[in-house]
């Protein structure tokens, strides 16, 4: 008799553990349990103008491979595409400029770095150091405003990697850790080697929900119980049983897929001892300002994909011009743009009704583009606890949640590993193996 697995949640992480075991030979039997009406978790979609634009997350990182892979796999591999070559700006001393090329705006050329019109002299030179200081043997976690300060200083810090960071994770740099979040930077920014690179981001034709639609109708309907919340967690034996509103569900193992102050709630009989570190574990919440503005306003942005930001600086954290870098026959003439409000210390931003953040962000753009005071359709998504925050010591704190839940009880999701969706599969691909190494199958 096959063993039955129940993933409770339908994001991005939890229907890919799903879809990973049901491809597995002698595959477990699975069922996955989602609160909300659809699939998708963040990934999702708006319709603003008549235009479906993204919610959420608008591209993979396609530098880590496990998304665009899965995609691939789905058969839809041949709708991925690449951004546009317009550049990516900060916001600055100089208002907008271009970020240097190079890893995270560190640029490995020393004299486009001092060409670079976006900090003092000093700042250049001293970032330009670290081309040359030697790295740290010290393995032990630290904040990424701390590396950051010691390897490129304060200036290019705060003016440049600082607010690209910062704004992924809608954090602090300097609580945000190092390991959990781009441990790369540990390391010496390596020197080009003169060819093109590949394309750092990439999007699906007709939206990411594709992805997350793809999944589910590999998972098949009959396995996926929508507006089924979980609601407890309990041992029956060597077995589980989820409570939801209307039954009780049996499983052998259990995938939470939740966000981990979900999670923390759900595991409360099973794990008292983990309770504490999920709920550790700090959300941010966030906005998406989607504005559609009329016809004739597309030609006259610049060569922009958008820009990032300082936190406090702005109204936002950052902008994306959404014609300009994803550009669709369906925009017309129109300028599309999609603006980033609330993180760390300023989620009270997020808090403003819909027209005072909708006029604000307008506000903001059209001081920084040739864009009307105001956009001709618009919406707000909030996003409430939707960025969890690595801070230092985090990968410490997911190791002893992982080693105090008991066996045959997994986590998987954004609160962990990866806060991106290709990190997302990543864990999901683990999980499952681990998962079938405990079933058997």
């Amino acid at each position: 008799m096959s063993s039955r697995v129940v993933v409770i949640g339908a994001g991005i992480a939890g229907l890919a553990t799903a879809h990973r075991l049901l491809r597995a030979p002698g595959a477990p039997e699975v069922l996955v349990l989602e609160a909300r009406d659809r699939v998708g978790g963040k990934i999702s979609s708006a319709s603003v103008g008549g235009l479906e634009l993204e919610a959420g997350p608008d591209s993979l990182l396609a530098r880590k491979p496990w998304a665009v892979e899965l995609c691939r796999e789905l058969g839809l591999g041949d709708d991925l595409v690449a951004p546009t070559s317009a550049q990516a700006q900060v916001y600055g001393r100089a208002g907008l400029v271009r970020f240097p090329s190079g890893p995270y705006g560190i640029s490995t050329d020393l004299l486009e770095l001092l060409r670079w019109p976006g900090m003092s002299y000093a700042g250049k030179v001293r970032a330009g150091l670290d081309l040359v200081l030697p790295r740290r043997h010290d393995e032990g976690d630290e904040s990424l405003g701390s590396l950051l300060r010691r390897r490129i200083g304060a200036e290019a810090t705060g003016t440049l990697v600082a607010p690209l960071l910062g704004g992924l994770f809608a954090g602090d740099v300097d609580r945000l850790s190092v390991r959990a979040t781009f441990p790369e930077l540990a390391a010496r920014a390596a020197r080009s080697d003169g060819a093109p690179p590949p394309p750092m981001f990439l999007r699906l034709r007709g939206g990411l929900r594709r992805l997350t639609e793809g999944l589910a109708e590999s998972i098949g309907p009959d396995r996926l119980l929508m507006q089924t919340p979980a609601t407890a967690l309990r041992r029956a034996g060597e077995a589980f049983v989820i409570q939801t509103a209307e039954r009780e569900i049996s499983a052998d193992v259990v995938v939470m897929a939740a966000p981990a102050f979900v999670t923390a709630d759900l595991v409360e009989e099973v794990a008292p001892a983990v309770v504490a570190e999920l709920r550790a574990i700090t959300h941010v919440s966030t906005a998406v300002v989607l504005l559609v503005y009329p016809d004739g306003t597309g030609a006259p942005l610049p060569d922009s994909s958008g820009f990032v930001a300082p936190l406090g600086a702005l109204a936002v954290t950052a902008a994306t011009l959404v014609s300009r870098k994803w550009p669709d026959p369906s925009f017309g003439d129109r300028a599309v743009a999609r603006a980033f409000v609330g993180a760390l210390g300023t989620e009270a931003a997020v808090e403003a009704d819909d027209d005072e953040l909708v006029e604000r962000v307008a506000r903001q753009l059209a001081e920084l583009y040739p864009l009307p005071s105001r956009p001709e359709s618009a919406e707000v998504i909030r996003w409430p606890r939707a960025m969890p925050q690595y801070e230092v010591g985090h990968l410490e704190r997911v190791q002893a949640i992982e080693d105090g839940l008991p066996e045959g009880v997994f986590v998987v999701g954004q609160a962990y590993r990866g806060t991106g969706i290709p990190d997302c599969v990543m864990q999901a691909d683990a999980v499952a193996e681990r998962v079938l190494a405990v079933t058997g199958a």
